[in-house]
């Protein structure tokens, strides 16, 4: 009972006054199984993309975290391959920062901050951590590609369909393997998240 009112304060808040950038709205009538949609921040490879989220609250919230994933494919350190996030506010202590007084809102805007400052030092994919480390300017570059051919809204009307991105794009959409970008041979990919 504790976990459906408060559900429904904070998605009346977050209908009411939501965060910069942000969305989030709860799914036919299931107040547990929520989408949200952040904004790519401006200046950052993002920028222009709109990434929708799942969020999944669990039985026990506030006192453990919501479950969240990216649906929208992209290119970051601490995001894998599933949409999986790594980040503190998503897991419980002594690992992890949750806690009660923690809501979704404040969950989201953490989320759309990592998005513009990513965390190297605490990856889920190495080879995009070491990337982001090394070689900022191919990262930028492999992580706007990645926007634009997956956040990027694309309905400006039927005339310009991309014929590119439509075949088959939900099995080739969470490939991080080359990202349209040759992979050099003598640079592996090192992944820490399967």
């Amino acid at each position: 009972m504790q976990r459906a009112s408060r559900l429904k304060r904070e998605l009346q808040m977050l209908s009411t006054e939501p965060p910069p950038g942000i969305t989030c709205w709860q799914t036919e009538e299931r107040i547990d199984d929520l989408r949200a949609q952040i904004m790519g921040g401006t200046d950052t490879p993002y920028e222009g993309g709109l990434f929708s989220l799942e969020i999944k609250v669990p039985e026990r919230y506030p006192f453990e975290p919501p479950k969240i994933r990216f649906l929208t494919p992209i290119y970051h350190p601490n995001i894998d391959n599933s949409g999986r996030i790594c980040h503190d506010a998503l897991k419980l202590p002594p690992k992890g920062a949750w806690k009660p007084s923690l809501n979704i809102s404040t969950v989201l805007t953490s989320i759309q901050l990592l998005m513009a400052e990513p965390n190297p030092d605490d990856p889920l994919m190495a080879d995009i951590s070491s990337e982001f480390k090394y070689n900022k300017q191919l990262f930028t570059e492999k992580a706007r590609k990645w926007t634009q051919e997956h956040a990027v809204q694309k309905n400006k009307g039927a005339v310009e369909t991309n014929k590119e991105n439509t075949p088959d794009q939900k099995a080739s959409s969470r490939k991080r393997e080359t990202c349209g970008v040759q992979q050099e041979a003598e640079e592996p990919a090192k992944r820490t998240c399967i």
